[in-house]
């Protein structure tokens, strides 16, 4: 028998998170065949927004050059360096609004409203040539299947308001815990990021050990899981599951798909997918938990904690 099999599991400990402002409905209602529309065109303008800033931004390990951050009103691809100088996009979803602003005081709003991918492509690419910035990009989506590219989709031409709104909200308020969460480790840690081709956040944790080479993977996926992995963030659904958070531990280690009932992971509704080889805790149940952040932070903490230890890492000098 190996040593980490005898060495027993630690019982996972509690992090108290940030509570909630009060009178602020931080974690709206988000049922996915309400916004399914408007989530597919949202998805395809923030690839567009995305591939932008893959043209223009040096690589990143593990593609974190490609990813948006959350703002106060939306999500910003940060400065984008371009002939000497800077710009940068920003979703405002509080006026509904995408801003193009460069570093030489130069403003172009485009309204987010009902219309079609391609009219909206050939709007962002008309108000960057006003600025004096062309950039070329594919015009393929990514990681979408059956999909149209940019400038010839018309099908895809939803925008509510209040849909975007509520889903900028969700992104927000488990941003700050996950942000919270990312505090307690001293390894290497991603920061908490949008991935516009899966279309979900999230904050990734290093081992510091080398993974086995992923055979039959694309370079991308290669490089992206080149070292082990725990993961955690939130996805905002399709029509076979409502939106969730997740946690993966990558390469999984053994026994981990059997832990759920065995060890204390929280919250109670946590469930294991052995197709996926993900926890997961449906959006609804932190929403309607007494306190969301808590339940996340719960989430977070106690999966983290199982893969870890599972996986052989070494807490003691990677946490404080």
């Amino acid at each position: 028998m190996s040593t980490r099999e005898e060495l027993p599991l630690e019982t996972p400990r509690k992090v108290k998170a940030m509570p909630s402002t009060p009178g602020v409905d931080q974690w709206p209602e988000l049922p996915y065949a309400a916004w399914k529309e408007t989530c597919e065109t949202l998805h395809l303008w923030t690839q567009i927004v995305g591939k932008i800033r893959l043209a223009q931004t040096p690589w990143l390990n593990h593609s974190w050059h490609v990813a948006l951050y959350l703002t106060a009103r939306g999500l910003t691809t940060s400065p984008i360096p371009h002939a000497g100088s800077s710009f940068q996009l920003d979703f405002d979803f509080v006026d509904h609004v995408l801003w193009v602003r460069t570093s030489d005081g130069h403003v172009r709003q485009l309204m987010l409203a009902p219309k079609p991918v391609a009219e909206f492509f050939g709007e962002v690419l008309a108000a960057l040539a006003e600025l004096g910035i062309e950039i070329p990009i594919s015009t393929m989506p990514c990681e979408i299947a059956d999909c149209i590219p940019f400038d010839r989709d018309f099908t895809h031409a939803a925008y509510d308001r209040d849909y975007a709104n509520r889903f900028w909200r969700v992104l927000l308020s488990a941003h700050n815990v996950l942000a919270h969460f990312r505090t307690g480790f001293l390894g290497k840690v991603s920061p908490v990021h949008f991935f516009w081709g899966s279309f979900d956040m999230a904050v990734t944790r290093f081992s510091g050990k080398p993974a086995p080479e992923r055979e039959g993977a694309d370079l991308i996926t290669r490089e992206a899981y080149s070292h082990e992995v725990i993961s955690h963030g939130w996805w905002p659904g399709n029509k076979d599951m409502e939106a969730a958070f997740y946690s993966y531990t990558t390469p999984e280690p053994a026994g981990l798909a059997n832990v759920v009932g065995e060890r204390k992971i929280r919250p109670a509704q946590t469930f294991y997918s052995a197709e996926m080889k993900e926890f997961f805790l449906l959006y609804d149940d932190v929403r309607q938990s007494p306190s969301p952040e808590q339940a996340l932070m719960d989430f977070c903490q106690t999966t983290y904690e199982t893969g870890a230890d599972l996986a052989g890492w070494d807490r003691a000098a990677l946490e404080r």
